[in-house]
């Protein structure tokens, strides 16, 4: 038997305003988000739950962006997606680049990376690759 699930987003700011404003749009298209305003609330986050796809939003300064890319690939295999403004430098180890355009831009973004790592799981489990 199926049963569908929500996919599970963690969305992270250090800007209040965006954070809401961004969970509030991917729960309106049917996501479980959950949200962490600041460095500290990420990193509780980190080993909380298991997320289908982590985004870090463009208001995270660079070092900190590093820091908690290098904590969720030691605690998650989700996929990161790093919203970043013309300004930004661009942060290595991420799955996922966007600029911080519109909202529809941002689903988009989002639901193309959760069908791609939804066709790669389906491809494992059809070959017995699952890890």
């Amino acid at each position: 038997m199926f049963i569908w699930q929500l996919k599970h987003l963690l969305l992270i700011s250090y800007d209040e305003r965006l954070l809401i404003a961004r969970r509030m749009l991917l729960e309106k298209e049917g996501y479980k988000v959950s949200s962490a305003l600041g460095f500290k609330e990420a990193m509780a986050n980190c080993r909380d739950a298991a997320f289908d796809l982590v985004i870090l939003g463009h208001s995270i300064p660079p070092p900190d962006k590093g820091n908690l890319i290098k904590a969720f690939r030691t605690s998650s295999a989700a996929p990161i997606l790093s919203l970043w403004q013309n300004d930004e430098c661009i942060a290595n180890s991420v799955d996922y680049l966007a600029f911080s355009e519109t909202p529809e831009k941002l689903l988009q973004n989002v639901a193309a990376i959760l069908s791609r790592k939804t066709a790669s799981q389906s491809a494992e489990s059809a070959t017995g690759d699952a890890r």
